[in-house]
């Protein structure tokens, strides 16, 4: 199979902003994306990726610049114009959609580089993807490769170790405004992963008091606990903003849950003690206006691309060996493909030298009917010996790669290959005409 047939397309946080991005969420009804792109002509395969910073399409097609037209149109259909959406969406295709795939797996495309999460989130889409029946061969060996260099890159680099969530670098951020975190309480609006994470980040750095809310109350009740925290309920919200120092909301809400003109009477409240509020979410919950009241500090998920600056320079270290690899299992991962484009002709080859072998043989038996069993083993063992050597460099010419080697060169040379040996259009089997 040709490279070429593999592609990426989508947006992430380097492409488009957090407003453009939170009009792809696709939240509301998960189904959505595997309804509408299955039923893409020429889409054969697919995995489709949605996160806070990133919304992707990884699909196999033979029809290229058409389906992936039409899978623009449905991420952007009824958000924008196809012209207006060319400014924010990018496409790989080939060799740079296998790079750009295992760069994504590995956190080297995150906006914290090195963050773990991303992988957790592109195993949930390619779960979601065969749950769906969406993927086959091609996608199945290529996210499973991308999970395994994900894993390489962290065994082999430092790069886990040195590099921080998007959680961390709220609560690096809440350091930077108030010092010191212990004797300070926290509000999490939002039960997820995001949520968990910076609670655990916030425990360490001996945080007084995590209070937890959340739309469906268990949730809260279970990750408080975890925390030594309490469970409030969800419209408890605006009232413990007069008790605590810091909001994290982290929801899947689809619109905003929390407003400037409810916070407002709160400031007076707390005697406009300083309230830091950081907003994880897309679609963002919190109304950007809140930045306009005294005491208020609003950051929201694309305030943290300049935040975390310890390690960074480690970081980058780390980061330039894991593009090594990166780039060394894109290769191989090219080399298996080719192995399957030219295998048809392999199996055709050796099914017509078989046929040719075994037809000769027999009219040999048949001429010569006074050989014994043992006569007749040794002489099939021999032809096929003789068949397996003057194939061998044939097949060996067939699987290389040329250095600057095209995928249309790869194509002329296994043409050439048929026409020479005489097998079918196909490579199918032998040729019936001779």
């Amino acid at each position: 199979m040709s490279v070429d047939k593999i592609f990426v397309l989508g947006v992430n946080h380097k492409t488009a902003p957090v407003e453009i991005r939170e009009r792809l969420a696709f939240s509301s009804d998960p189904g959505t994306p595997f309804r509408e792109i299955r039923v893409i002509p020429g889409c054969e395969e697919f995995c489709f990726l949605s996160t806070c910073n990133r919304v992707e399409v990884i699909f196999v097609s033979s029809l290229g610049e058409e389906t992936e037209r039409r899978i623009r149109n449905f991420l952007f259909a009824g958000r924008m114009s196809y012209e207006e959406a060319g400014r924010y969406v990018y496409l790989h295709r080939g060799e740079a959609a296998l790079s750009h795939l295992f760069r994504v797996g590995a956190g080297l495309d995150s906006m914290i580089v090195g963050e773990p999460q991303i992988l957790g989130q592109l195993k949930q889409a390619y779960r979601n993807a065969t749950d769906q029946q969406c993927t086959g061969l091609i996608l199945n060996r290529l996210l499973h490769k991308a999970f395994s260099v994900a894993k390489r890159i962290r065994t082999e680099t430092g790069i886990g170790s040195s590099a921080v969530s998007i959680s961390y670098a709220a609560v690096e951020l809440a350091k930077k405004i108030f010092g010191s975190l212990s004797h300070k309480k926290v509000l999490l609006v939002g039960a997820g992963e995001m949520a968990e994470l910076a609670a655990q980040h916030l425990a360490n750095q001996g945080i007084d008091e995590v209070i937890v809310a959340n739309r469906t109350f268990e949730r809260a009740v279970k990750m408080a606990r975890c925390f030594n925290g309490k469970a409030v309920a969800f419209e408890e919200m605006v009232e413990q903003l007069a008790v605590v120092d810091i909001m994290i909301s982290s929801t899947g809400a689809p619109g905003l849950i929390l407003l400037k003109d409810q916070v407002k009477p709160i400031m007076r409240q707390r005697r406009n003690r300083p309230l830091f509020l950081i907003d994880i979410a897309v679609p963002r919950d919190l109304d950007p206006g809140l930045n306009d009241l005294e005491n208020i500090y609003l950051y929201g998920i694309d305030d943290l691309q300049n935040v975390v600056e310890i390690n960074r320079a480690e970081r980058d270290k780390e980061a330039v060996r894991a593009e090594r690899i990166v780039t060394e299992e894109t290769l191989k991962f090219m080399l298996w493909l080719g192995s399957i484009e030219v295998s048809p002709t392999i199996v055709a080859l050796r099914q017509k030298a078989d046929a040719v072998r075994a037809a000769e043989l027999a009219r040999t038996f048949s001429q010569l009917p006074h050989l014994s069993d043992k006569e007749r083993k040794a002489l099939d063992m021999l032809t096929s010996s003789i068949v397996n050597k003057l194939l061998h460099n044939p097949i060996i010419f067939l699987k290389k790669e040329g250095k600057d080697e095209t995928a249309e060169d790869k194509r002329a040379r296994i043409d050439v290959f048929h026409r020479l040996f005489g097998l079918d259009s196909n490579g199918n089997g032998p040729d019936q005409e001779d």
